[in-house]
């Protein structure tokens, strides 16, 4: 059984920096991709970064240069530092995983879900 457990998230103000953790069992894929993605109230799931087994890593433009993705094997975990938030970037974060490397940031590929973590940045 996978299971995906996100931590980190939090309030902050603009400018600042967070660094979500997403630590996964049961998920034993490979090739695999695994990603962030988030919600905003009202608005759709959008993709935000994600890694393949072979390290590619995919960003949503908005937050190419202020997010980096990174994953610890050893530990089963997936990172993400997000650094100069701004307001829009306030929504539930999620972890997400696919079976298979097919690793595009589109919702409906993606197999297991994390319950998401909370980010609030105010301006």
């Amino acid at each position: 059984q996978v299971q995906l457990v996100e931590s980190g998230g939090g309030s902050v103000q603009a400018g600042g920096s967070l660094r979500l953790s997403c630590a996964a069992s049961g998920y034993r894929y490979s090739p695999y991709c695994i990603a962030w993605f988030r919600q905003a109230p009202g608005k759709e799931r959008e993709g935000v970064a994600g890694i393949d087994s072979d390290g590619t890593i995919t960003y949503e433009v908005s937050v190419n240069g202020r997010f980096n993705i990174s994953r610890n094997h050893a530990k089963n975990t997936l990172y993400m530092q997000m650094s100069s938030l701004k307001p829009e970037d306030t929504a539930m974060y999620y972890c997400t995983a696919l079976r298979g490397s097919f690793c595009r940031l589109v919702a409906a590929d993606f197999d297991y879900w994390g319950q998401g973590t909370q980010v609030t940045v105010s301006s």
